[in-house]
């Protein structure tokens, strides 16, 4: 357990709200979620897992060690943000994955869903480059996005209407680091 002043220091002094997701709750999950993965998709048939930057890296990480057959990783830049504190709604790829899509398993990592701006302009990208199939895997779901073009399959936890850092959860490109997610 996480004593108050382990947390004062790792977030440089910045009390949080609360700890929404301990450590320890965060592993099982990510277990689980690679287990159910592993079981979906056939060993024989290609696999490939594309992380949205930069929030998924840290999930990703531990997701794709959980995750027991061949995969490939590769990895996307998109921003609906730009320098604003709201998405402008228009995403742009600022990084396209080098990988081949064609014929392949795929599964987007995202870090958490919430306007679903940026899964309902990658979703139809993606389909257009012929996939085999085509998932969402994400760690949390505000469940406020209206009219996703795909729902995720897998989802790691339903996420409360605060603002999330930590496991690469970011406030200003700060807390990423955190090993538990938390509230601002």
């Amino acid at each position: 357990m996480i004593e108050t002043a382990e947390v004062l220091e790792r977030t440089g002094g910045t009390e949080l709200r609360r700890i929404v997701y301990p450590e320890r709750k965060i592993a099982s999950r990510v277990s689980e979620m690679g287990q159910e993965i592993t079981e979906v998709y056939p060993e024989d048939e290609p696999l490939l897992l594309v992380g949205l930057l930069k929030g998924s890296f840290i999930f990703m990480a531990d997701l794709v060690r959980e995750i027991r057959r061949p995969a490939q990783v590769d990895f996307l830049v998109a921003s609906s943000y730009g320098s604003a504190m709201t998405s402008s709604g228009d995403v742009q790829l600022l990084y396209d994955p080098e990988a081949e899509l064609a014929d392949k398993h795929v599964v987007l990592i995202e870090d958490i869903i919430d306007s679903g701006t940026t899964m309902n302009r990658l979703v139809p990208l993606f389909r257009d480059r012929g996939p085999r199939s085509l998932e969402i895997c994400a760690l949390l779901h505000k469940h406020i996005a209206a009219d996703l073009v795909l729902e995720p399959r897998w989802v790691g936890f339903d996420a409360p209407g605060e603002f999330l850092i930590g496991y690469g959860l970011d406030h200003s490109e700060d807390f990423r680091n955190l090993p538990f997610i938390a509230s601002l």
